[in-house]
């Protein structure tokens, strides 16, 4: 059994941990008797309940594995969206927000698939307090899945007098957009609200009422779609994105039966709970889930994220 493996998938770590400590406890108990044969029997009859269990978790752990695989061959999405949020930091986790957005962006055009956005909340330095994109094509989403989580900045803000470097975050969140969804909404469950949209776009924009916003009285999810011309439109994404994501809370949910105490895709955005680094007086970018880095930080932001997202999908239990 490759218990490795099973440690790195985020699906199994938990149980591969368990597991791990069963080891131990077997090699203890096998030294036990080897020790003070007088103790044999009490120790058989705990070897036994040891071996048992291991048994039951590396079942549990194959079941999960091979219950993944039969997802992503029964179907592969090309369609997802992209959600950033500005975490810790204030303005200047704000602006890493949309920085992050248009990393993302420039890689998508760069791989020709469509990236649109569809919903942006922006403060007065035209940083993205939240915003969501949907990005279509081949591959896209086996490329960014793992871009979920807590992305922490390091640099001198360009209104920092003193040339201290601050530590900001921001968030993102994938979610697949299934040809079969097994979401079920309930019509009753969602009130919806028609509004003009913000930004340029001329009359159309300034005095119809085209964006919409769906709420979702059971989870408390709120849509926002106002990229189309028509509320018809607007509405329609609001619903294929409010499908996402209650796909993806399930899956979280689903994940949390196996990893105790887990944090959420989008997390609370603290500094502390982080996946990558992006480190600017030192030029580098840090993942710190494979331990890896990269430098040329300002071709990285321009979308030249090709070798972590290959380091990334090559990883052992990330495929």
């Amino acid at each position: 059994m490759d218990l490795k493996a099973f440690k790195a998938n985020p699906k199994t770590s938990f149980i591969a941990g368990l597991y791990e400590k069963l080891d131990k406890d077997e090699a203890e108990t096998r030294a036990m008797m080897e020790k003070d044969p007088s103790l044999k029997e009490m120790a058989e009859h705990d070897l036994a309940s040891i071996l048992e269990q291991k048994k039951a978790l590396e079942a549990q752990m194959a079941a999960i594995v091979s219950a993944d695989k039969g997802e992503e061959e029964e179907e592969s999405p090309v369609e997802m969206i992209l959600e950033v949020r500005a975490g810790a930091g204030g303005d200047e986790a704000a602006l890493f927000a949309a920085e992050l957005l248009n990393m993302y962006k420039k890689y998508a055009e760069a791989k020709g698939w469509m990236a649109k956005v569809i919903d942006e909340s922006k403060n007065d330095l035209g940083g993205y307090k939240e915003a969501s994109m949907e990005i279509k094509g081949n591959g896209a989403y086996d490329d960014l899945r793992f871009e979920t989580g807590v992305h922490r900045v390091q640099r001198v803000p360009e209104t920092e007098k003193s040339g201290r470097v601050h530590t900001s975050t921001a968030s993102v969140a994938i979610m697949p957009i299934r040809k079969k969804s097994k979401i079920v909404i309930d019509p009753a469950d969602i009130t919806v609200e028609f509004t003009r949209s913000g930004g340029k776009g001329g009359q159309n924009v300034n005095k119809v009422e085209t964006a919409v916003r769906l709420f979702h009285k059971p989870s408390g999810i709120m849509i926002r779609s106002s990229a189309e011309r028509s509320q018809n439109a607007n509405k329609e994404r609001a619903f294929v994105v409010l499908t996402a994501k209650l796909e993806a809370l399930k899956a979280e949910e689903d994940m949390k039966k196996f990893a105790a105490e887990r944090k959420g895709q989008i997390g609370t955005g603290d500094r502390s709970e982080k996946i990558r680094t992006y480190n600017f007086p030192q030029d580098r970018v840090t993942d710190h889930r494979i331990n890896e880095s990269w430098h040329n930080l300002p071709e990285i932001m321009k979308g030249k994220i090709g070798p972590i997202v290959e380091a990334l999908k090559s990883t052992p239990g990330r495929n």
